[in-house]
């Protein structure tokens, strides 16, 4: 079940719980093991062997399904994309990099518990249900608050630098795969994905790797556009390591039609597009993406759904 994006609602009926800035998993336990799942239905379990060893152990009967947010914490304990970055392109990681970027599974939602199928139940049922669980190390039930002022937790999430807030109808019922009114997001700073369409040239520091990556994503005909550059966000160690994924994919012609009309002039490089990533913005204007800020390459999700994001400027001023 997906969140549609939007200002907080007002008025009694809903939950609030933070966003968190990680990776979203589906894990199921039944009597064959665990198994994790990425949104595009990609089996992970092996990226995240404590994850899985954790569910196992979780006590009672019968098949389980937990919804919930993969996400490595940085020193002060707020989670970090990019620490996270480390352990999702490691599809088998070693003892050394568990212990040196551990990782923790919030779980929000439960889907199954006991064999007994719980989606039809409300979401404060299934809140119930969640906290009956004794979730061990490194799994745990982030907490959820009804009847509070929502612009007061954007607060507290801006204070503490989490990614914003997640309003839920508390008789809401969980619907896979769908995107529901009844659950919805408000960020602080947006994000959305993007496709990695080619890249321009860099200068200076960057002329060895680049200036800036292009993106692209799927409008409502599901025809690749271009929504802008994005050329900040960046470490050096990440654009030598992109530099080199980009070199691998080179195609001729620009994926986009027509191609921005100043990519002639500017010496613009073009790629198969296949990489997905999150990058954060201020706004868009359904041409461009304002103050993009690069986070990350995704292995979660096909590039074919990549889609534009909502036009709209920001529901508060980061």
């Amino acid at each position: 079940m997906l969140a549609t994006g939007g200002p907080p609602p007002g008025g009694a009926g809903w939950a609030v719980e933070m966003k968190w800035d990680g990776v979203r998993i589906i894990a199921v336990r039944d009597a064959d093991g665990c198994s994790l799942f990425g949104r595009n239905g990609n089996d992970v379990s092996a990226a995240y062997p404590e994850i899985v060893t954790a569910v196992k152990d979780l006590s009672g009967k019968g098949s389980l399904i937990l919804d919930g947010e993969i996400v490595a914490q940085d020193r002060e304990g707020v989670p970090s994309f990019g620490l996270l970055q480390r352990r999702m392109h490691v599809a088998r990681p070693g003892e050394a990099l568990i212990a040196e970027v551990p990782v923790r599974f919030f779980v929000f939602d439960v889907l199954r518990v006991n064999g007994l199928d719980v989606m039809a139940e409300t979401y404060l049922q299934r809140r119930t249900r969640l906290a009956e669980l004794a979730l061990p190390e490194p799994l745990s039930a982030p907490p959820h608050w009804l009847d509070v002022d929502a612009e007061q937790l954007l607060e507290v999430a801006r204070e503490h630098r989490i990614e914003g807030i997640v309003s839920k109808r508390t008789d809401s019922v969980y619907l896979p795969g769908r995107r529901s009114p009844a659950w919805i997001k408000t960020p602080l700073r947006h994000s959305t994905e993007v496709v990695v369409a080619g890249w321009t040239p860099g200068a200076g520091g960057f002329g060895a790797t680049f200036g800036s990556l292009v993106m692209g994503a799927h409008d409502a005909t599901g025809r690749l556009v271009y929504i802008g550059n994005v050329g900040t966000g960046f470490t050096h160690a990440a654009r030598r390591v992109l530099r080199g994924a980009l070199d691998g994919i080179t195609i001729t012609a620009a994926p986009f039609d027509p191609p921005p009309p100043e990519a002639a002039a500017g010496g613009w490089h073009w790629v198969d597009p296949i990489l997905v990533a999150d990058v954060e913005y201020r706004e868009y204007s359904g041409e461009r993406l304002r103050m993009p800020s690069w986070k990350g390459l995704r292995t979660d999700k096909p590039p074919a759904l990549v889609e534009v994001p909502p036009v709209q400027g920001n529901w508060r001023n980061p």
